[in-house]
């Protein structure tokens, strides 16, 4: 059976992880403002996944990944290759986004607290930080419906059909 490689598979759950968690994170901040200030924390790992994110699009770019079964129709086969580019799109476009309308926010962004992430040149009254900000939730939202198709998809191959896809990114 073909896999992905190590670092393919290194960078999928470790991307996914903070993905999802920076996802709960997000939705639950204002709940729990009170109670624990989420928002540096989500920024840092929103920074961390913008940076995993290129280099995992660096790799898939120059590594090969193993092929899907045969007997995979070719619309699953499109549907496979749309969601995965969709969820490119959506890891670095949520990232880019959250720092485009955090550089007009008073507070500094930094990375974990060990150092500061430079801020884009951009103003409250610039309209695309109320763009950005827009397109960060709608992107939020975009991106829970293809992580549960993904994962859906998965296991299907896996439970279902009892063929490799799934094992390919074990």
């Amino acid at each position: 059976m073909a896999r992905y490689n190590t670092v393919a598979r290194a960078l999928h759950w470790t991307i996914a992880v903070l993905l999802i968690g920076n996802i709960v994170g997000g939705l639950l901040h204002e709940p729990l403002e009170d109670v624990v200030q989420i928002m540096p924390v989500h920024k840092a790992i929103g920074m961390t996944v913008l940076a995993l994110s290129l280099a995992r699009l660096a790799w898939r770019i120059v590594s090969r990944t193993p092929p899907l079964p045969a007997h995979m129709p070719k619309w699953e086969v499109g549907a496979a290759h749309a969601t995965h580019t969709l969820l490119y799109v959506l890891m670095i476009g949520l990232p880019l986004s959250g720092w485009i309308f955090s550089s007009a926010g008073k507070y500094p962004l930094n990375w974990f607290g060990l150092f500061d992430i430079p801020k884009f040149a951009i103003t409250k009254e610039n309209p695309l930080v109320g763009i950005a900000h827009e397109g960060h939730e709608v992107m939020a939202f975009i991106a829970i419906a293809l992580i549960v198709l993904h994962i859906g998809a998965a296991l299907r191959h896996h439970f279902v059909l009892k063929d490799t896809v799934l094992r390919r990114m074990l």
